[in-house]
């Protein structure tokens, strides 16, 4: 039986978002991460841009997302892919206007669609006003007050106040030069040095803060992605870890610099904010935490809505740890009351089609399929990033002369391998650019594959065996399937070792998702009428064979 266009069928009830005002459309929406910069070009300069994002809105809305979360689009020299912000209320030029935001939210609206944007609160850009004036004015200035200037170690300073280490490599501190022309302060930096951290022990940062959300909200976007949402506050003293490679800690441990339990005041005093809003407005904690109950705690009633669920997007391809993380998850957000969320991609991570497989894309895409829906059939709220529903592998050779990653320029830190999964996604043709801009053979600012061409959404669309169809009828099947989306627990069934299979049930209906995980195909009894699956899926005489790296959708 094939897997494909079994939606409509099954499942001919309206879709979720159709319904009039749903109550807490948070707890159950598919939501689309859009990298501005490489998802759809208006203007052919080869960097996308808002009007782009604007014009492929048609496509979000048949593909059956509710809502687009916005990467930064903000003022930014773009020493890190815009989380440099030099103005919170201004677009890039490179992306348009703000004209042109306001027009993108008034017809994602129009088309039902929700919008979600970044917001960075950890850190600015070094051309920044404030930071700008902080150098200007010199030691013991007021602006310097708002960031973290330091006196260096050493008879002569020239030592970083601490040991902390950037994310992206190298000490988190850098030393500037006095407006005298002296060797001067140092000034912290958990990213690149064009990125100084805020100090949010200033009264003046967090004003500053409530007005750049009730600007956007004032806009009338639906809320935002909280940027290093574990990073706002630094423990008292700035005391040192204690030893290097401070990146491998990261969700292992709490640092000095990450995850203090003083940021959950300042998003007591945001949720305050977003409640004052009409429409469900809502934010998402970017929190790398040690454990899932510690991310739970930056969603509390009076906190914050959701939270990214980094140690599902992190679990290895094996049964077992998969349903820890689940049970783990659902029980950690069920104890405050929220939903969990589920993500395989995103800006900052190898694709999943590549992850899950190191070294053999046919196998990876076999999993990446099956991991979707697996994510899609479980409670909460899942998050998908662009151009994973065309099935895209990670670049990995890209030339080294093309990329921009900072961490890929210093050494001891991240990867420096994010370019990998920005490269601008296809949309038609045969040749770069793919119809990411609107010049056959234009620019596009990072390459794209020759093999793209049969991975666009043009070749894609209307192939009954194409993972975009696959991605569409997903969606249809979940939008409308009553035992789907929203909920707080799943029942695990029995079956064969390396297969996991549960069980979500509602008034009108249940729903079992069966997965084989085991590296061979399974034969088990059918569990009941077949909706979906990742691939091809035979059954006879009550018992169906499961291929490996299969999940299957029964209606029940």
């Amino acid at each position: 039986m094939t897997s494909q266009h079994l939606a409509d069928a099954v499942c001919p009830s309206p879709r979720r978002s159709d319904r009039a005002q749903p109550s807490d459309w948070w707890r159950d929406a598919v939501i689309y991460q859009v990298y501005p910069r490489s998802f759809a070009d208006s203007d052919g300069d080869g960097t996308g841009d808002l009007p782009g994002v604007r014009s492929r809105l048609p496509y979000l809305r048949a593909l059956g997302v509710d809502a687009v979360w916005l990467s930064p689009f903000y003022a930014s020299p773009q020493a890190d892919g815009g989380y440099d912000v030099a103005d919170y209320r201004a677009v890039d030029p490179a992306f348009g206007t703000l004209a042109d935001a306001d027009d993108l939210v008034r017809e994602a609206h129009a088309l039902g669609l929700r919008v979600i944007v970044d917001v960075v609160p950890n850190h600015c850009s070094d051309q920044h006003e404030w930071f700008r004036r902080a150098l200007r004015e010199g030691p013991g200035s007021a602006t310097r007050q708002r960031f973290h200037f330091r006196p260096g170690k050493g008879a002569d300073g020239q030592l970083p106040p601490n040991d902390w280490e950037s994310i992206f490599g190298g000490p988190a501190w850098t030393r500037v030069t006095e407006p005298d022309g002296s060797p001067g302060e140092w000034y912290l930096h958990l990213f690149a040095p064009q990125q100084p951290d805020f100090n949010w022990e200033h009264p003046a940062v967090r004003e500053e803060f409530r007005s750049i959300l009730r600007f956007w909200l004032d806009l009338g976007v639906d809320g935002f992605r909280v940027d290093v949402a574990h990073g706002l506050v630094k423990a008292p003293g700035l005391p040192d870890v204690g030893h290097t490679e401070q990146v491998k800690l990261l969700g292992n441990q709490v640092l000095p610099f990450f995850d203090q339990d003083g940021v959950h005041e300042i998003y007591r005093d945001w949720r305050r904010i977003l409640d004052g809003y009409p429409g469900e407005r809502i934010a998402v904690a970017e929190a790398w935490t040690p454990t899932v109950r510690r991310s739970a705690l930056y969603l509390r009633p009076d906190e914050l809505h959701q939270a990214f669920n980094f140690a599902y997007l992190t679990a290895g391809w094996d049964a077992e740890e998969l349903r820890r993380v689940i049970e783990d998850s659902l029980a950690a957000m069920g104890a405050v009351g929220a939903p969990a969320t589920w993500v395989l991609s995103n800006h900052d991570v190898v694709r999943h089609t590549t992850r899950l497989a190191m070294g053999d894309p046919a196998r990876g895409l076999r999993r990446a399929r099956a991991a979707t829906l697996l994510m899609l059939a479980l409670p909460g709220s899942a998050y998908l990033y662009q151009g994973e529903e065309l099935g895209l592998p990670e670049v990995t050779e890209l030339p080294d002369e093309v990329r921009q990653d900072p961490a890929f320029f210093r050494g001891s830190g991240q990867d420096g391998t994010r370019d990998g999964c920005r490269v601008p996604i296809p949309w038609s043709g045969s040749a770069p650019p793919y119809g990411f801009g609107p010049l056959p053979g234009g620019p596009s600012w990072l390459p794209q594959p020759e093999s793209w061409a049969k991975l666009s959404v043009e070749a894609q669309t209307g192939d009954p065996g194409s993972t975009l169809e696959f991605y569409r009828s997903a969606l249809a099947v979940r939008a409308r399937h009553p035992a789907l989306g929203a909920g707080d627990g799943v029942s695990w069934l029995d079956a064969p070792g390396g297969v996991l299979a549960f069980r979500r049930d509602s008034d009108q209906g249940g729903l079992v998702c069966t997965v084989n995980l085991t590296g061979r195909p399974v034969s088990m009894p059918v569990p009941g009428q077949l909706l979906l699956a990742s691939a091809d899926v035979r059954a006879a005489g009550g018992r169906v064979a499961l291929p490996d790296d299969t999940a299957a959708w029964w209606g029940v």
